[in-house]
């Protein structure tokens, strides 16, 4: 051979070689590394799968399958109808290739000779398989690549990386995802049809049903094809993965799993979930979706703060089934009360025994009067505090916030973790009492909770990563148990709510119920020693409820669940702090039963009495303000007068109804008005109106 000739097949050597040159791939080591599910996963307190999401729409992968992990069936299967030398080769199957070139010889069409290994170039290195790429030069860069592969690979993290990396349908890629999108399995329990069939969609993933089952019955080497038709329609149908997910906590999976990969452990348990699921998904059933169509629970462990259920709703009959309900911002009703009589007997303004009149009121605001009614829009007269909070009285309450005063409540409220109080006290008003503001079910859950740890206040708690902050003392250790002491106290709501409504459990447990305006929300939330339960229902798109009273709509699902986790050995009240004391009182005029009340230290009353009209402030409790009246034809308009009745010290006071005066406030007079809006109005010696009402007569 000539120099020249050398030089040339040094040159020509040299251009193939940089010509099928292949890419540069990664390590075993680095491919796994690199791997990324589409998914993330939720777990409970014990390690249990409670929820998944899928975060990354580009592909479906699942966590990294280790080689272990997959049946032997499926692995034995997939190589002897890929690559059946694949364990005698070393990334070139000479043999294939040489069947192949007969083949085409022949003039018969032959399967295709890429090795596992080849096949993993291209799963690796893209461009090695991309469409086109047929070119005898293309096949080399393939074969050198599998060569490159099988230096620094073992054969089984060869299969394995195969095995995670190839696409079997759709979306699905590896075998994880196949395993549980199509069968919805794991891949240690495939059995052989399964593996037949996912070797049968490799060749061609997107082919239909008749052409998957004939290639797994020649697999199978079997005649009647007809069972492997069936399992292959019965595969290519609906994605079967929620067959393994659980699905426990869709709304909080939502809220925490942000990004592809993810396991988060949850405080939650599992069996507590399932609980507070069942218990929601019975009564909105039994409510029926024309009366209430959503809900949401939550159970917290009292002592850490851990959220152990977290239901934001169950879908059924929502028309919003995706809103997280537990973390919605809705408005809280009579549910705020526990805390404003807290701090009104913390600051020693109130008594459980103190006497609350439950009569008409108005009070006079910015943008008119308001005018605060009961929920059956009746007046009990006297009532003691304890009656009024536990009756969830509304007038009550309102007196109750004129002594604490509206901005120090919303102050007391921030604090005790309601963040969606974000304007001052003004902006609500005396409404505040009511529960006008707005909060999710998760506040109000842990502001009932740090009733039940003597006033303190600390975060709750759903991962296991979040911090424990040392909790804060947001109540006094003796007004938050006065006031738990109140709304557990069932003869003391008996008045309101019957002596066996859905609230008296076979254990201590305190409890408040809320209803706010137009019927939109019903509120129960209570505690025992060891769990404090929240319970909300309602309609998520904002509509009224129809038919649902305080105890009919979310109270059973709260008893429910607080039977379920009662634990007969911490069922008890939790301990009485020092500073409080136990002493007899009776009422005057017998407005109440005598009985043992609690007090703060120093402040108990053995007679509970009336203030004196003369330290009473005058004011109109007859008509009341907003009230319509109807004339009857049939009576005689001289026989159809209105009774007006005034309270407190009203000497040298008059009445004026409209313009026309009335006389002495003390004669209580009776008066005939016209049809039309009338304004009655009870002024003082000096001509100042101490007090006005509006009314109606048609």
């Amino acid at each position: 051979m000539t120099v020249a000739a050398l030089g040339l097949a040094v040159l020509a050597f040299a251009a193939i070689d940089y010509a099928t040159f292949p890419p540069p791939l990664p390590a075993y080591g680095q491919v796994r590394g690199a791997w990324h599910p589409s998914e993330a996963w939720l777990y409970d307190r014990n390690g249990t799968l409670i929820d998944s999401a899928r975060v990354d729409f580009k592909a479906r992968r699942l966590a990294w399958t280790p080689l272990a992990h997959v049946a032997p069936v499926a692995r034995d299967t997939i190589v002897a109808a890929e690559d059946q030398r694949f364990y005698g080769h070393g990334g070139v199957d000479w043999l294939a290739l040489l069947g192949i070139a007969r083949d085409k010889a022949s003039g018969e069409r032959g399967r295709g000779g890429s090795t596992l290994s080849m096949q993993l170039a291209g799963f690796l290195a893209p461009d090695l398989a991309a469409p086109g790429r047929r070119h005898v030069w293309d096949k080399l860069r393939q074969m050198r690549a599998a060569w490159a592969i099988e230096r620094g690979w073992s054969k089984d993290q060869i299969l394995e990386a195969y095995l995670n990396l190839a696409g079997f349908r759709g979306e699905a890629q590896g075998i994880g995802a196949a395993a549980l999108g199509l069968f919805g399995k794991t891949p240690d329990a495939l059995a052989r049809d399964d593996a037949l069939l996912l070797a049968a969609l490799l060749p061609e993933p997107q082919a239909g049903a008749t052409i998957i089952a004939r290639r797994a019955c020649a697999m199978a080497r079997e005649r009647d094809c007809s069972r492997f038709e069936g399992e292959a329609v019965a595969m290519l149908g609906p994605a079967r993965s929620l067959a393994l997910d659980p699905g426990l906590a869709p709304h909080l999976s939502d809220r925490l799993l942000t990004k592809p990969g993810l396991r988060i452990t949850t405080t939650l348990d599992a069996r507590i979930q399932r609980i507070a699921i069942q218990a929601l998904r019975r009564q909105l059933q039994g409510l029926g979706g024309a009366r209430a169509r959503d809900g949401a629970v939550v159970v917290l462990d009292n002592a850490s703060g851990d959220v152990l259920a977290y239901v934001g709703g169950i879908g059924g009959a929502s028309t919003a089934p995706s809103v997280d309900g537990a973390n919605a911002y809705r408005q809280a009703g009579s549910t705020l009360k526990p805390f404003l009589y807290a701090e009104a007997i913390e600051k020693g303004y109130l008594t459980p025994a103190s006497i609350l009149d439950d009569s008409p009121v108005q009070l006079d605001t910015a943008s008119g009067l308001y005018v605060p009614q009961n929920y059956d829009r009746g007046f009990k007269g006297p009532v003691s505090a304890r009656s009024a909070l536990a009756g969830s009285l509304n007038v009550p309450a309102v007196r109750t916030l004129l002594l604490v005063g509206v901005d120090a409540f919303r102050d007391r409220l921030w604090d005790s973790g309601y963040r969606g109080l974000v304007e001052d006290g003004d902006y609500y008003g005396f409404s505040l009492a009511l529960g006008s503001a707005e909060v999710t079910l998760l506040e109000q859950a842990n502001a009932y909770r740090s009733l039940s740890q003597a006033g303190r206040w600390s975060p709750a708690r759903l991962t296991k990563d979040d911090p424990r902050e040392t909790p804060r003392a947001i109540t006094s250790p003796q007004a938050a148990w006065i006031v738990a002491d109140m709304i557990a106290d069932p003869n003391a709501r008996a008045a309101t709510f019957g002596l066996d409504s859905a609230l008296r459990l076979p254990f201590w447990a305190a409890v408040k119920t809320g209803t706010s305006k137009a019927m939109r929300d019903n509120w129960c939330i209570g505690f025992t020693r060891r769990y404090t339960v929240a319970v909300w229902v309602g309609n998520l798109e904002g509509d009224s409820m129809r038919a649902v009273s305080g105890v009919s709509g979310a109270a059973p699902v709260w008893r429910d669940v607080m039977l379920a986790l009662n634990d007969q050995h911490d069922s008890g009240p939790p301990p009485r702090p020092t500073g409080i004391e136990r002493a007899n009182v009776r009422f005057a005029s017998n407005v109440e039963q005598p009985r043992a009340e609690y007090f703060l230290a120093g402040t108990a009353q053995p007679l509970i009495t009336f203030a004196p009209d003369a330290a009473r402030r005058p004011r109109i409790t007859n008509p009341v303000s907003g009230a319509v009246y109807a004339i009857d034809p049939d009576i005689p308009p001289d026989r159809q007068r209105l009774a007006v009745t005034v309270s407190g010290s009203a000497a040298m006071h008059r009445l004026l109804l409209d313009r026309r005066d009335l006389g002495s406030a003390t004669a209580q007079p009776q008066i005939l008005a016209p049809p039309g809006q009338h304004r009655l109005r009870l002024v003082d010696v000096a001509g100042r109106v101490v007090d006005q009402v509006r009314f109606t007569v048609r």
